[in-house]
């Protein structure tokens, strides 16, 4: 497992993917379930973001309707997402330079990618299962971030939180679904390595090999995630990343 950020960076972002444990929901989405759209009770996730916002010191949590799309919003005043409801909607990015936001996604094997430009003080966070991999929405954020903040994605750090991996991302349906060029991540007749193409995407898109750092849990296998594909009905866990 690599931890994000790196030596050298903690004093100025703080990220982390939460676990299931230590929110308020009740079966199937117990505990920390902060998906307002899986059929959970409103008001325990209400309460389940408060637990993710308080463990982030965040002053703000910002979060969206997700979709699978390649919008990418740029967040310049502090909006509360704790209120009970996603206050942007089909969007599947976010991004600032505004210190004390946190910005939440939601998943549950789905990729959540974190970026950090040491250099100009932006961060972002997007949401990226399969249907974001053939969008390219690695390389999308690298450019949005581009030319919001004037990031050079050479200076820029990137992490992949736990998600599917490769031992369990299975498509039977790949030919309808993935282009031909994700056939160099197939792994075997039918499972991909999303992670690995997350990681050339970016290196296309020029962040630095190094610069790359992937959790390595995959959310199937680990039952301490939520598991769309592991348990049809269940929660979304939280990554949330927040400028110091």
């Amino acid at each position: 497992m690599h931890p994000f950020p790196p030596v050298g960076f903690k004093d100025r972002i703080v990220c982390k993917t939460f676990d299931r444990w230590g929110g308020v929901s009740k079966a199937p989405y117990d505990e920390l379930n902060v998906g307002l759209h899986v059929g959970d009770d409103p008001e325990a996730v209400r309460k389940n973001r408060r637990i993710v916002a308080s463990g982030m010191g965040a002053l703000s949590l910002v979060s969206s309707f997700q979709v699978h799309g390649e919008n990418i919003e740029l967040i310049n005043d502090p909006m509360d997402g704790l209120a009970g409801s996603d206050i942007l909607n089909g969007v599947d990015g976010l991004m600032t330079n505004r210190s004390g936001v946190g910005l939440m996604i939601q998943h549950a094997d789905c990729q959540a990618i974190v970026f950090f430009d040491p250099v100009t003080g932006a961060a972002a966070n997007i949401h990226c299962g399969w249907r974001g991999s053939v969008l390219n929405m690695p390389g999308k954020a690298v450019n949005a971030m581009a030319r919001s903040f004037g990031s050079n994605p050479g200076d820029m750090l990137a992490w992949i939180s736990p998600s599917l991996g490769p031992c369990c991302a299975e498509f039977k349906g790949w030919r309808e679904l993935l282009p031909a060029s994700f056939l160099r991540f197939k792994v075997s007749s039918d499972r991909f390595d999303f992670w690995a193409a997350t990681k050339a995407q970016l290196s296309d898109a020029g962040v630095k090999s190094e610069h790359i750092y992937v959790s390595g849990d995959c959310t199937f296998c680990n039952e301490n995630y939520y598991s769309y594909r592991r348990d049809g009905t269940t929660g979304r866990c939280a990554t949330v990343v927040m400028l110091l």
